[in-house]
């Protein structure tokens, strides 16, 4: 299922969506929807590290440390 929705992105920006939909034949929607994505799960992953980051209940390993316990 999908939906339509309206944004408004700035010239230069559409310029370059529009060189890259014609270099790859795909659509700009297409293009849109796969850095969407991409973005929405980037974000995903800033906000566990961020809460990681931010759980002062969470250890602490260095580097040295963590390469011992590896072996390397």
């Amino acid at each position: 299922m999908s939906k339509v929705i309206s944004i408004r992105i700035p010239d230069k920006l559409v310029g370059q969506l529009d060189d890259i939909a014609r270099e790859t034949e795909r659509a700009k929607s297409f293009h849109i929807q796969k850095a969407l994505e991409t973005y929405i799960d980037q974000y995903a992953d800033l906000q566990i590290a961020l809460d990681r980051l931010n759980d002062t209940g969470d250890e602490i390993i260095s580097g040295s440390d963590l390469r011992k316990m590896l072996d390397l």
